[in-house]
């Protein structure tokens, strides 16, 4: 039979949560890789399922989801796990959290990893920007890191919920991206609530299926290495 989910994806990009929430629900899905060395991500045929040329798209019995946190809650509330359903009494500061995880924190990272997208080529305007944008990360991390430490039942609880992945991923990617800067401006032991999260989720078998299928490594939370994926690049 085949299965209800199509996961158009590139390794170590933001379709590594919606992969990692996949395995963690135990449900099967086909994927299809999007070759970001040739621009696949801008191809005629990717446009008509995400016409802004992002990674990820899931395709669905309902249709085409794109946005990282539309599929998590759409995915959350359809098998109805890994965040509270409508009704619970944890379902706002949830809701409120995992939007700041996208419309705040990924927001930043993107703009800390594609300058040039936001603010143009010249290198110290690029630089400005970047300075700030730790900053705020920082900021951000000091109150996700106060949220986890409340240990609340949704964020970094002994059963992960979607937020938790699409955390640990985005922490990942502050440790190694952009390649060549200098990241010394962000160590993952200065959260230690987060840091706790990370570690957990390592042991998941949903990890190391997503380990291998994206060549991530031993630790791709708490010490995490460039992808050396089977196939396809993260850049």
């Amino acid at each position: 039979m085949k299965p209800e989910y199509r996961l158009h994806y590139a390794p170590d990009n933001a379709s590594l949560v919606i992969r990692l929430v996949l395995e963690e629900l135990g449900q099967p899905y086909e994927t299809v890789l999007v070759d970001r060395k040739a621009q696949a991500q801008n191809s005629a045929e990717y446009r008509a399922l995400n016409p802004n040329g992002l990674i990820p798209v899931l395709e669905t019995p309902d249709g085409a989801v794109f946005e990282t946190a539309a599929i998590l809650l759409w995915l959350s509330e359809r098998h109805a796990a890994m965040a509270p359903q409508p009704g619970s009494t944890d379902r706002a500061v949830f809701l409120k959290w995992l939007f700041f995880a996208s419309n705040t924190l990924h927001a930043d990272l993107r703009m800390l990893f594609y300058p040039d997208k936001y603010i143009g080529d010249a290198k110290p305007h690029q630089d400005q920007l970047q300075t700030v944008l730790r900053q705020r990360l920082h900021r951000h991390l000091t109150h996700l890191d106060q949220a986890a430490a409340a240990r609340p039942a949704w964020l970094g609880a002994p059963q992960p919920s979607v937020l938790d992945y699409y955390l640990a991923c985005q922490l990942r990617w502050m440790a190694l991206y952009p390649a060549q800067a200098n990241k010394s401006w962000f160590t993952l032991a200065h959260y230690p609530s987060l840091q706790h999260l990370c570690a957990a989720l390592e042991h998941r078998a949903a990890v190391a299926v997503s380990r291998e299928a994206e060549g991530l490594g031993a630790t791709p939370f708490t010490s995490p290495a460039y992808a050396n994926p089977p196939e396809g690049s993260a850049t």
